[in-house]
């Protein structure tokens, strides 16, 4: 990929160089790359959707439907989420790959999230399409919408309502309080664990409670 200089990209944009150093400072457009130096370098890919051009590959670009759940237990309401993102498409009218993950939203490693942001990264994705926000991931959503607006992919969610399901959210504060707890000694690390036992204590209240109406 070819990349520009920061007077190079400015001249091509018809901008000053302090306009970018700017931009770069409160967020609007960071370079591809900084070298070392400091010296800032913008990509091909970037001049091109700035001035609203479509290479070859952005031509070929995927609209990609992500899809996940916590645990295998919730293989149905994967099934479900599926197939609403299908009908939804569809409906759209649009060509679509599918990925789907079985795994914690704070779970960064998931094989499903590690192959969209390859893909992201390698200006492969149009648009990532969701049936929910807390479906590509519960904390750190923003840093995934930053990563997907430096490479000109768009994040379409179908339903903005929020739906994060109780069994779920405990399950993502048992992993935050486990993971900071295995840092934790003595009191500190007693007082965790009591946390998480009463966090799934509550949990199964809930569900029992929910049972007993039906």
């Amino acid at each position: 990929m070819k990349y520009y200089s920061i007077g190079e990209f400015a001249k091509a944009i018809g901008k000053t160089t302090k306009t970018l150093r700017n931009w770069d400072k409160n967020g609007k457009l960071k370079p591809a790359r900084v070298e070392d130096t400091g010296y800032r370098y913008y990509s091909e890919e970037q001049l091109n959707h700035f001035l609203g051009l479509k290479s070859e590959k952005q031509i070929n670009k995927k609209i990609v439907g992500y899809c996940r759940v916590s645990s295998h237990k919730q293989k149905d309401d994967l099934e479900r989420q599926i197939e609403n993102v299908k009908t939804y498409m569809y409906a759209k009218g649009y060509q679509f790959n599918i990925i789907v993950d079985i795994g914690s939203g704070i779970n960064y490693n998931k094989k499903g999230l590690n192959q969209l942001i390859d893909m992201i990264t390698n200006s492969e994705v149009e648009k990532i399409v969701v049936l929910y926000k807390d479906r590509l991931i519960s904390f750190g959503y923003e840093l995934i919408e930053n990563l997907c607006d430096k490479f000109g992919t768009i994040i379409e969610i179908i339903d903005n309502t929020e739906k994060t399901e109780q069994q779920e959210l405990v399950e993502d504060l048992v992993q935050i309080v486990t993971a900071f707890s295995c840092k934790l000694q003595g009191k500190r690390a007693n007082k965790a664990k009591k946390m998480i036992k009463e966090l799934l204590e509550d949990d199964k209240g809930i569900k029992d409670n929910a049972d007993s109406k039906y």
